[in-house]
Order: C-alpha cells, then sequence, then structure tokens
C-alpha cells in the first residue's frame, strides 16, 4: 500500500462497539497506508474508558513500527494522535507489565510489518491465555491459517503461556514481507470431516486436562466425526487451563475455546468450547464469528472479491468494518442482523 496524503482521519472512538477495536485497526491501517489519524473518545462505552495497559502497548508497538509522532499515549487517556513516517521493519521486544492481550498487539502489528521491505521479529511478553480476546493456539491455528490462504507470511512460537491475572506468557513471532495476496470465498463449509482439540494445563494436575477432555468428548459424542483431543502441558509462571477445538469442514475450519478459572469446574471450561461449536453447527455458517472480524481487514488489503459466510454477525464486525472504509477504498458490504448468520462481500471500489 502506498503512502496517502490525504488529511488527518477524525475518529469517533464510541462508533459501533466503542471499544479497543477502534484503536487497533486504525493504529494497523495507519501503519500501512501512511494515513495519520486524531481518534477520541477512546474505549467510550467501556466501564473503564480510555487507554489501558494493552491498547497503550499496541500505540507504543505501533509508534515504534511506524516511527511516528504520537500525542495522548499515557494510561486512561480517552483521546490520541497518531502520524507515522513510514513502515521500519527490525527485531522488536514489547512487555505490556500485565496479563493484557500479547494476541491482540501482534494483530496491530504484525499485518503492518508484512508491507516491510524486509522481516521482523517480534517479542511479546504479557497474556497470552486471557479472558475477552483470542488465545495463542487460536492465532496460531485458525487466524495464521487463514492469513496463510490471503498471502501472509507469519510464524508464531509460544515460548511460555500467560494466564490471567498474573500474565508473563511470551511469544516470539517472525513476519517476512508479502508477495501477492489473494481473496477468500468461504460461503460454503461443506461436510464435517473431523474435529480436533488441546487440552491444556500449566502448574496443575493432569487429571483437569484428562477431566476437561473427557467431557469434551462426552459432548461431542453425538456428532458422529472423529473427535481427537491432545492432552499437553504448558509452560507458565502462573497456573491456568485451555480446552480449544478445531472444527475441519471440506471447505473452511471453525474454532472455539475455554480458558479456566479460580473455582471453575474444568467440565464448564470444555463445555463452554463444546456449546459455541454446537451453535456453529446449527447455522450454515462457514466461518465462526470471532474470525470473521479479524479477517476484514486483512481481506480488504487484498485484490478482487472476497465472500465469507459467518455464523453470526456481531458489532464488533460492523464496526471493523466501518473503521475499515475509512482508510481504504473499499466496499464492504454485511448482510444480516446483529446475532444471526450473515454474508460479508468485500471488494475494492478503485
Amino acid at each position: 500500500m502506498m503512502p496517502q496524503t490525504q488529511s488527518t482521519l477524525s475518529i469517533d472512538g464510541s462508533l459501533g462497539e466503542g471499544g479497543g477495536q477502534v484503536l487497533r485497526t486504525s493504529l494497523a491501517l495507519a501503519l500501512i497506508t501512511g494515513r495519520s489519524f486524531a481518534l477520541t473518545n477512546i474505549r467510550r462505552r467501556r466501564a473503564n474508558p480510555g487507554l489501558r495497559a494493552q491498547h497503550l502497548k499496541a500505540v507504543e508497538a505501533a509508534r515504534d513500527v511506524g516511527k511516528a509522532k504520537v500525542e495522548g499515549a499515557r494510561l486512561g487517556s480517552q483521546s490520541l494522535v497518531f502520524e507515522p513516517t513510514g513502515l521500519y521493519p527490525g527485531e522488536f521486544h514489547f512487555d505490556i507489565g500485565t496479563a493484557g492481550s500479547t494476541s491482540l498487539v501482534l494483530q496491530t502489528i504484525l499485518p503492518p510489518l508484512s508491507f516491510a521491505a524486509t522481516s521482523s521479529t517480534v517479542t511479546l511478553v504479557g497474556g497470552t491465555h486471557v479472558p475477552w480476546s483470542p488465545c495463542f493456539h487460536f492465532l496460531d491455528l485458525h487466524w495464521l491459517h487463514h492469513m496463510r490462504k490471503i498471502g501472509f507470511n507469519i510464524r508464531l512460537k509460544l515460548d511460555a503461556a500467560g494466564f490471567y491475572p498474573r500474565g508473563g506468557g511470551r511469544v516470539l513471532a517472525t513476519v517476512w514481507p508479502v508477495s501477492r495476496l489473494s481473496p477468500l470465498c468461504l460461503t460454503n463449509r461443506g461436510p464435517l470431516k473431523r474435529i480436533r482439540g488441546i487440552s491444556a494445563v500449566a502448574n496443575l494436575n493432569q487429571s483437569i486436562a484428562e477431566r476437561q477432555k473427557v467431557q469434551a468428548l462426552k459432548q461431542l459424542s453425538d456428532v458422529a466425526r472423529p473427535v481427537e483431543i491432545e492432552i499437553l502441558r504448558l509452560s507458565s509462571p502462573s497456573k491456568g487451563s485451555l480446552l480449544l477445538l478445531l472444527a475441519e469442514f471440506e471447505n473452511s475450519q471453525c474454532c472455539f475455546y475455554g480458558l479456566g478459572a479460580l473455582g471453575k469446574p474444568a467440565e464448564s471450561v470444555a463445555d463452554e468450547a463444546v456449546n459455541e461449536l454446537l451453535d456453529l453447527l446449527a447455522t450454515d455458517g462457514a466461518i465462526d464469528h470471532y474470525l470473521s472480524d479479524q479477517l476484514v481487514l486483512p481481506l480488504a488489503l487484498a485484490p478482487g472479491v472476497s465472500e465469507i459466510r459467518t455464523s453470526k454477525v456481531t458489532q464488533h464486525l460492523t464496526t471493523n468494518a466501518e473503521i475499515v472504509k475509512m482508510f481504504i477504498p473499499v466496499s464492504i458490504e454485511v448482510d444480516g442482523k446483529i446475532g444471526q448468520p450473515g454474508s460479508i462481500r468485500i471488494r475494492h471500489t478503485k
């Protein structure tokens, strides 16, 4: 994407779902397009509005990648001005300092770094398996699977898992320059071929991972497809557990997971992932609603027309589409009601 010369974009952070995604998408596209922006009402619709630690780290990471001029980058700030000067690959190290999501920071800077002239490495410390954000294994097994299909060349490695509330996880990312991007057509998932999964624990008795696995297998006994769940022990500075399910269809795949918490039975962790998967199977969605909004930005950068059938239209999706259209000459049509299955069509208009 060539740097643009238009005036600074003014963005209202209370748009749509009014959360941190407005900030992260704006940062990523500012780096890719060279367009500056002024953001107000940051996370206005949240109980604790303004920049939190993980949002601030995303700003600082984007600042370093774009050698940007930044105003308002401090905890609690509800306004930000971001003026990138280019894309600068290199070796980066960022520590969120809390259990803030490493995944959300990575999704902010990895797509832009893909357009730099040479490869980059990123080391990020923080939460890798925490609520309200994609966990590391979702990124590695699901998000990256589709990013590679689009044409991005990214590799992730988990050195240590970071659970809430301590964090301390460590992720290594390597990004190579893209050569060509391609659209995706994910409108018909086809028959379910198999379900594979991970039941993992860190600093907990392995019996918890076994109970999660047994519960998931029990709940999925009527699916009538092979279900294979691997038991893993994760290295971590704290305790935690995970049950992740990846449903593989003829033409697509979908992913759901549950995270352990103090006082939360292992069976409940498994039920969270299973119930979301069963909800998807009751729709005609080819892609789960979590990934759908995460694919809007990369597909908006690809030439041609992309089409997705999502299991559920969300405000995250519609909000992300609105922000993307501010930076890129692209049409994004979302056909469907919030909370119901829907279709997404993305095509360039210039």
